[in-house]
């Protein structure tokens, strides 16, 4: 897609020209902050009134805050330094209040007299440092921090409009307080009214939304709360509209995109196949398939992205797909994130196709084709056979990781990707691989994290989506249960004996621990937010090696235990894998090497080790590994957390539910969407500032299709500048990954 050509005005000018190149290098470093325009657009995280002060007993350990509050109490301490001036240091302790709690703010040294003479009790100031704890109590330990002007100070200003007047608070750093970015803030506000507005004036006008400039100047310098809410509502449309601009002009662009239809035939590889599935497809699966085949019949490239339930039967749907390429004539790909993952796929569906995988081999069936695998430690004889079965179109179907997208991998017709667990892939390993067909192939992408549809159109916008929440019938109910093991030590006793129970049944286990156990640090990490109240975090996560000795040794001694993670040689862990598949092996201590496409149906139990160490949706992909097969499934989350602890309460949440939709949506109101869109996803800051994906579901659905219509309508936006400009200021580099990533 051609860039968008940016627009030069006061909001492209470099802040160092404005504020001075020591604030603007900090804004830089720190905030990611660099012209007029991005400055107007880093917002209040919130506002205090100065007349309601903030809940001082609410605040988070280890993060820089800012506060208002008023002065109690100062005084001032002599006690005997070494490196002081005649042997006596100073120190002053100054107690501020809100009502809700009190704080102790702490100064030492030459840094004690400017704060005696000016934090008197009753005074009002902005508070600004990181909260620590010392003698078990919170403290800020050299405060920056700005007087409030009092209403007697001005004359124009009553004693209620000053107690009643908002202060925005802004999302600051240790190297630059909230109320410097507010003045800052100030000297660049005049900027905003030369905005353009990205909006068209019908979808303003419609909507009943405020014009920008005036969105802009009421965010940062608001008279009452309705101002907030005005600005918020109008900066809220401009996030998704842009976004969704930007997604919905992929779109378009991939339909211009030439490709090669391919239509399964009626008596190929397809309907051998289909032929000899012991079971019947769910009706989810036949609807998504159908979807995906009218896709694949199109002479454009496919996009979609299949989303399912753990177990739902995903893979069975691609491998459907794969063989309908197979039959109009091309090669397909399956690219997965793991050496385990690929090895398992690569296994099962040589199960599933039996002969039919045997091309070109004494035995293989009529419509047979060959499937290779290729991974990093694929041997040299066998990857030299399998690059020339790709070259020639001898291989119908490779499973691989990403050494299929290495120069020497070339194919004969690559006409389907399929990409395992999207957000593993970055955009060149995903674009290197597409690359590889002579027109560009049809692409599926799967994920087993079932996503909030919002997320999906935010995160996930330039494909369509399918979605299987049907379970495929004889897959069994998992029962899963909270297993507190400080509160209550003999309910871990009860989870070995019904791992033995399982065992002596005939089944087999895992047990999964966050940590190998063979790094060389085995401290916890100094970083690591530390909570007085919780013991349970200050040790290191519990270890395979470890608990897999341990539990030899112990509670599950005289079973056959064997570990599996990701530092082992591939060759042992297929040979783990292999022996546990085969019910060799009783009890598999592992790390999350197993979370996703591990497919064993005689595992019945799972015990997770220090589970609040792991995000909800990594419990749940866990948790699909057991209750496989026709017996039912135990998931016992093992925590030393105490009850009232946020961490329990996500434990209980999984426990709760089976369902991995409304486990997405709690994990998300949990850690909020700049994880999604942030960091985790893109590897750039979060370009959703004012917009939440949850609460926000409307906009963005009615966005999408407000942008869906302006770009059919328009695809270069040649009559829309303003919304070219702010394309321009969404799209820059890692933008434009973070959209591919898609």
């Amino acid at each position: 897609m051609d860039p968008v050509p940016a627009l030069q005005g006061p909001l492209q000018q470099p802040l160092k020209s404005v504020l001075g190149p020591a604030t603007a290098k900090v804004m830089a470093e720190h905030l990611g902050l660099h012209t007029v325009g991005d400055l107007l657009h880093h917002y209040p995280r919130r506002y205090e009134e100065r007349g309601q002060l903030t809940h001082l007993a609410d605040l988070p350990m280890d993060e820089h805050v800012t506060v208002v509050a008023m002065v109690a109490d100062a005084r001032l301490h002599a006690f005997a330094s070494s490196r002081a001036p005649r042997g006596k240091g100073q120190r002053l302790e100054v107690t501020i209040t809100d009502g809700s709690g009190r704080l102790q703010l702490v100064f030492f040294g030459n840094g004690v007299h400017k704060p005696h003479k000016e934090l008197l009790p009753g005074t009002r100031a902005m508070f600004s440092g990181k909260v620590s704890v010392f003698n078990r109590r919170l403290q800020l330990a050299h405060p920056a921090y700005e007087l409030l002007r009092g209403a007697e100070d001005d004359p124009g200003e009553t004693a209620e409009t000053w107690a009643g007047a908002l202060i925005p608070i802004y999302p600051a750093t240790a190297k630059l307080e909230s109320w410097k970015i507010g003045k800052a803030i100030q000297t660049v506000l005049p900027a905003a009214r030369e905005a353009v507005d990205p909006l068209p004036p019908s979808l303003r006008g419609g909507r009943g939304l405020v014009p920008l400039p005036e969105a802009l100047l009421k965010i940062h310098r608001p008279h009452a709360k309705a101002d907030v809410a005005d600005a918020r509502a109008r900066l809220k449309w401009d996030e998704a509209f842009v976004l969704q601009v930007a997604l919905a002009r992929r779109r378009h662009a991939d339909t211009l995109l030439p490709a090669v239809p391919r239509r399964p035939s009626s008596d190929g590889l397809l309907a051998a196949f289909d032929a000899r599935l012991p079971f019947t497809l769910t009706e989810g699966q036949r609807k998504v398939s159908e979807e995906i085949f009218a896709d694949l019949a199109t002479e454009h490239p496919m996009h979609r992205l299949l989303q399912g339930e753990v177990g739902s039967g995903k893979t069975l749907v691609a491998l459907r797909a794969m063989l309908a390429v197979v039959d109009a004539g091309g090669q397909a790909a399956m690219l997965a994130p793991t050496e385990v993952l690929a090895q398992q796929h690569h296994r099962s569906v040589v199960e599933m196709m039996g002969e039919l995988a045997e091309g070109g081999m004494l035995g293989g069936a009529e419509h047979a084709t060959k499937v290779v695998l290729l991974t990093g430690s694929t041997g040299a004889a066998a990857r030299r056979q399998a690059l020339l079965d790709l070259v020639t179109g001898e291989a119908g179907l490779v499973i691989g990781t990403h050494a299929l997208i290495e120069d020497k991998v070339q194919f004969h017709d690559l006409g389907l990707v399929v990409v395992d667990e999207q957000h593993r892939f970055g955009v060149e390993q995903r674009d290197a691989l597409r690359g590889k067909g002579k027109q560009p192939p049809h692409l599926l992408v799967m994920t087993a994290t079932p996503i909030p549809r919002t997320v999906a159109m935010t995160v996930f916008g330039d494909l369509e989506t399918s979605v299987l929440d049907q379970l495929p019938a004889g897959r069994s109910p998992i029962a899963s249960h909270v297993v507190p093991a400080a509160d209550k030590p003999h309910f871990l006793a009860r989870a070995w004996e019904r791992v033995r129970e399982e065992v002596a049944g005939g089944h087999q286990a895992y047990v999964v621990c966050p940590r190998i156990g063979d790094e060389e640090d085995e401290g916890a990490d100094p970083k690591r937010r530390k909570s007085p109240e919780d013991e349970a975090e200050k040790r290191p996560p519990l270890a395979v090696l470890d608990v897999a000795a341990q539990l030899a040794k112990g509670p599950l001694q005289g079973l056959r235990i064997e570990v599996l993670h990701g530092r082992m040689a591939p060759d042992d862990k297929d040979a783990v894998m292999r022996r546990f598949t085969a019910g060799e092996t009783d009890v598999l201590v592992a790390t999350t090497v197993i979370e996703v496409g591990v497919n064993v149906p005689n595992a019945t139990a799972m015990v997770i080790m220090d589970a609040d160490r792991f995000g909800v949706s990594q419990l749940h992909q866990l948790r699909g590994r057991v209750g496989r097969g026709s017996a039912a499934g135990l998931c016992l989350l093992v925590t030393e957390m105490p009850e009232a602890a946020p961490a329990r309460q996500r434990l209980s949440a999984v426990a709760a539910t089976l369902d991995g939709f409304e486990l997405s949506r709690i994990d998300l109101e949990q850690r909020r969407e700049g994880d999604v869109l942030g960091q985790a996803q893109s590897g750039a800051r979060t370009s959703l500032r004012m917009l939440t994906v949850i609460e926000d579901e409307e906009i963005i659905a009615e966005a999408r299709q407000e942008a869906t219509a302006v770009v059919a309508a328009d695809p270069e936006l040649t009559g829309l500048p303003g919304l070219r400009t702010a394309l321009d200021a969404l799209l820059d580099e890692e933008r434009e990954q973070y959209l591919e990533k898609g």
